[in-house]
């Protein structure tokens, strides 16, 4: 009788159901790829300039980014100031609350950046931002 009881508890381990957890590592590993932040890049390195009253924007749906040369760069792509007005109807398209993040070089001439900036807005984006740090 003894062994019929070992050999139950044998036969148990041996026709545990792993589809349950299996099933909840694939729920938990959407859930995270849902819920993680993705960080957006303009696709260069610059020197920000700083400001005592730079406050930090968590969420910014486009950066676009000047380097000291004055190249305007979106989403790791060298583009012309004309189509800077394209890329961000094309992207407020597909995101009507996104906000614009300019991050700009401190040595660009502000000329450059204002013009950016006047594209942007002629593209209907009123929440606009420029980078700066907090030194």
């Amino acid at each position: 009788m003894r062994r019929s009881h070992i050999n139950d508890q044998a036969s148990a381990a041996e026709n545990i159901n792993l589809t349950p957890l299996i099933d909840m590592v694939f729920i938990l590993l959407i859930f995270f790829l849902v819920t993680a932040s993705f960080t957006k890049e303009s696709g260069i390195e610059v020197d920000r300039p700083s400001a005592q009253t730079a406050v930090r924007e968590e969420h910014g749906s486009m950066i676009i980014g000047i380097n000291q040369e004055g190249e305007i760069w979106v989403d790791n792509q060298n583009i012309e100031l004309r189509a800077v007005r394209a890329h961000v109807e094309h992207q407020q398209a597909q995101n009507p609350e996104g906000t614009v993040i300019i991050l700009a070089d401190k040595k660009v001439l502000t000329g450059l950046t204002v013009d950016v900036l006047d594209q942007v807005r002629l593209a209907g984006v009123t929440n606009v931002s420029i980078a700066a740090s907090n030194e």
